[in-house]
């Protein structure tokens, strides 16, 4: 779409989901309450693993990232979603729009990866314990985690520099809880239709890739658990890998359906955001915590008094 007398906006406004207005409080009471629980619980987790030395394996050095990379990923986006039920709390600078948009992607394509390096660390554990501790030594998950978040730094910048070197400069009402990509496109004084297809492309192999690699690793898992002879050797290995399945469905079905719709910003649209960006950091460490043994033993059992 062409602009005339384009000029550069200083601020959008974020328009955010339609509701009736007897929910405004509600709504802001809810938004408050899951993004304060979000930071309360994803700390628990990363404190208790910091501090249990028996939780000092692979697996909950990766979960302490996952924990924050949802302490971020909430603190993005929620906070700004609650400012939008007090009047012109929806508006948002040309600067913070940007950065929102940046730190959106950066976190949640580091989540991917970081999904599918669990599925690694689980698949190593459980196809290959007696190579497991050579393997996944602290340097190799120091190299793994970091990968992770320098492969979501630069998908951002790649998404963030193209979106934001297109011209705006007519409407400035993003119809959407935050700013995201699609609805950024809608705005554009430009032609985007590389800018669809290149977003397309990206997210669609990033998420692609990891699904394959998650899929391949849990075909392996689920054949070396069904030849465990024990049914509570069998048990334990399913509750391991259980938490980490849930939260990578919670994780891409939501987004998988958002943004296999190019051009679609509907009502749907919009509460399946909330769900990605504010629900899933919020259910992460409860689904860790209630399916994993070891971190309920480390989180609820009382410390004993020496003597």
């Amino acid at each position: 779409m062409e602009c005339e007398n384009q000029t550069v906006l200083p601020e959008f406004v974020l328009l955010g989901i339609p509701y009736p207005q007897q929910l405004q409080v509600p709504l802001f009471i809810f938004f408050l309450l899951i993004y304060l629980l979000t930071i309360i619980g994803n700390v628990l987790v990363l404190l208790t693993v910091v501090t249990k030395s028996d939780l000092h394996k692979p697996m909950y050095w990766f979960l302490c990232h996952l924990s924050a990379l949802d302490i971020a990923m909430s603190t993005v986006i929620v906070p700004k979603v609650i400012t939008g039920f007090v009047e012109d709390g929806g508006i948002i600078s040309f600067g913070g729009c940007m950065t929102q948009l940046f730190f959106y992607h950066f976190l949640g394509c580091s989540e991917f990866f970081l999904y599918t390096v669990m599925a690694y660390d689980r698949f190593l554990a459980i196809c290959r314990p007696l190579h497991y501790n050579t393997i996944m030594k602290p340097r190799v998950c120091l190299c793994l985690s970091l990968g992770a978040w320098l492969g979501g730094c630069l998908h951002s910048v790649m998404e963030t520099t193209l979106t934001f070197g297109l011209s705006y400069g007519l409407r400035n009402e993003i119809n959407f809880i935050f700013c995201d990509i699609p609805a950024m496109l809608q705005l554009a004084c430009a032609d985007t239709t590389f800018n669809k297809l290149f977003t397309l492309v990206d997210i669609g192999l990033v998420a692609i890739a990891c699904i394959f690699l998650i899929l391949m690793s849990y075909v392996y898992i689920v054949s070396a658990i069904l030849r465990i002879r024990s049914a509570e050797g069998r048990q334990r290995a399913f509750s391991t890998c259980a938490a980490h399945m849930t939260v990578v469905i919670f994780c891409y079905v939501p987004l998988a359906f958002n943004y296999l719709r190019p051009g679609v910003q509907d009502l749907l649209s919009g509460i399946i955001a909330v769900f990605y960006t504010t629900v899933t950091p919020f259910l992460n460490p409860l689904i860790y915590t209630l399916r994993n043994k070891e971190m309920k033993a480390a989180m609820f059992k009382p410390r004993s008094r020496k003597l």
